[in-house]
């Protein structure tokens, strides 16, 4: 009886008040929801990417709104939001900005380009030629730019969303690995299922001529943002849980299937998103689990397979999935 009374009384508090984290997760993903059928994966690798304060590449054929989407979560946040339509003529001054000579006071001033926000939808990056891609790795990594000798800092949070097609369709230019590096995740949007696509086509049905983005609100402040994103870098993760995810990226440089292995960006990438994983689960610490589904959106577009196995069709994140499951779990 004294047991079951010293049971009772046990509290089992986390360290990290998450709640309204959580709270606002599900606000976003109601808002979301009023216009978007399904993809429940892709948006919460959205939201963890956000915790995380990286970058997001969707990938997907053209219609299976990889724009809307990110449109959509960009209205859910209090940030200030720009668009840039990636085509082949555009050259990275359009981006970053460029000097522009004031005759009244006789001086040169610099026009801040559209990078110059919080949100930045890139739609259809590879459509661009390699030289303005290039404009984005500095912004990328170290949320500044540098123009005519003088560096801008950029406000936080700075988030890059950035659509494309495959890079079998025409008229696209492929990323190269170094500007690959500087994406949190990598995702893959594929068709919806029957239902899902029956889903779509009542909703679209129902909205008719109304616009899509005018219902959703804005859920999430800008200060709120900053302050998730510290509570989620003091998620808890073991010492043996570190080595579990150095594990896992040793085995892409040693994997035979592989031409390039990850980096140790990736392992960094890796442990940042595990931690948002967590916090959108609303734990403050991390299991093996949250790093098996951070890995593969994390790693797939990091590693480059071999010409061989690529010919016989064996893709990296069949590759990686195979590496996790040969790793032991931690114990």
């Amino acid at each position: 009886m004294a047991n079951e009374v010293a049971t009772d009384n046990l509290n089992f508090k986390t360290r990290l008040d998450l709640a309204p984290l959580q709270q606002s997760v599900d606000q976003v993903k109601a808002e979301i929801g009023k216009v978007i059928v399904g993809q429940s994966k892709m948006i919460d690798q959205l939201l963890v990417a956000i915790l995380s304060n990286g970058h997001v590449l969707l990938e997907g054929v053209p219609g299976v709104a990889k724009t809307i989407t990110a449109k959509l979560l960009s209205r859910t946040l209090s940030l200030d939001f720009s668009r840039i339509q990636f085509t082949p003529d555009l050259m990275p001054s359009d981006i970053i900005g460029t000097s522009v000579f004031d005759l009244a006071k006789t001086t040169f001033e610099f026009k801040k380009g559209p990078i110059f926000s919080n949100f930045v939808l890139i739609d259809e990056i590879n459509r661009a030629p390699a030289k303005t891609q290039a404009a984005l790795f500095e912004v990328m990594e170290e949320r500044q730019i540098t123009a005519d000798g003088t560096t801008y800092s950029l406000d936080l949070p700075f988030l890059v969303i950035a659509t494309q097609n495959p890079i079998e369709q025409e008229g696209t230019y492929r990323l190269p690995e170094a500007q690959l590096d500087r994406f949190l995740f990598k995702i893959d949007i594929g068709y919806p299922n029957l239902q899902e696509e029956i889903a779509i086509l009542q909703k679209e049905n129902e909205l008719q001529n109304n616009d899509k983005l005018a219902a959703i609100v804005k859920v999430i402040e800008k200060s709120n943002i900053l302050h998730f994103q510290s509570l989620v870098k003091q998620i808890l993760i073991e010492p043996h849980l570190v080595e579990y995810i150095a594990k896992i990226v040793l085995n892409t440089r040693e994997n035979p299937f592989l031409y390039l292995g990850a980096s140790p960006r990736a392992s960094i990438a890796i442990l940042n998103a595990a931690k948002g994983f967590a916090a959108l689960k609303n734990r403050d610490f991390v299991t093996p689990e949250d790093i098996k589904e951070a890995a593969i959106p994390v790693l797939q577009h990091r590693v480059v397979v071999t010409p061989e196995r690529e010919m016989e069709g064996v893709t990296s994140t069949v590759i990686i999935k195979q590496i996790i499951d040969s790793v032991e779990i931690p114990r």
